[in-house]
């Protein structure tokens, strides 16, 4: 495996693997390099464990098929009519106004709310079952009254979906396979 170091101002050693067989350690600037790799040989069960998942993960998306252009300029029509009949929908059982809705193509965020009010929503949840649009829909309505992810935050989610962390356990169990859809690998 290759291993990265990265010492900077900070006071502890941590350990990131981005891809499947490199590995990015930060370290306080004092730590010497003997120190470094006895905390890598303390983590060995832990890197071989997540680099085998980053793996097994690799190999899925390389299996999906991207949306041609066409595919995604249907998606992006049919994603500002569904998800703004959604937002209509839930707004008022939220108990919020809001403002802009604009669907976007994003790589890493499945929604926002500006503090203005304004929604961003993904398109690729145009490829996911519509109790987890709707989830996310409700996710964002619900920062119109509190802009955090509080307990208070999660309680106004659960009173308006009491099931929603079935939603959330799909999006990271399939999240990556749509967004690749959206996006290519």
């Amino acid at each position: 495996m290759d291993i990265e170091i990265i010492r900077s101002k900070r006071k502890s050693i941590a350990i990131q693997l981005k891809e499947a067989d490199k590995i990015t350690v930060r370290a306080p600037l004092r730590v010497s390099d003997k120190e470094i790799m006895a905390f890598v040989e303390s983590k060995m069960a832990w890197i071989i464990s997540n680099s085998f998942k980053l793996k097994m993960r690799q190999e899925k998306l390389d299996k999906v098929k991207p949306l041609s252009e066409l595919e995604l300029a249907e998606l992006y029509k049919s994603a500002k009519e569904v998800i703004a009949s959604r937002v209509q929908y839930y707004a008022p059982i939220v108990g919020v106004s809001y403002g802009r809705i604009t669907i976007r193509r994003q790589k890493s965020r499945w929604g926002s709310c500006s503090a203005k009010g304004n929604l961003n929503f993904n398109v690729a949840l145009m490829r996911a079952p519509i109790e987890v649009l709707d989830y996310v829909v409700v996710h964002e309505l619900c920062h119109r009254l509190e802009m955090n992810h509080s307990a208070r935050f999660y309680r106004e989610v659960r009173r308006v979906m009491p099931d929603y962390e079935q939603a959330e356990r799909w999006l990271k169990v399939h999240g990556d396979e749509i967004m690749a859809e959206v996006h290519g690998n």
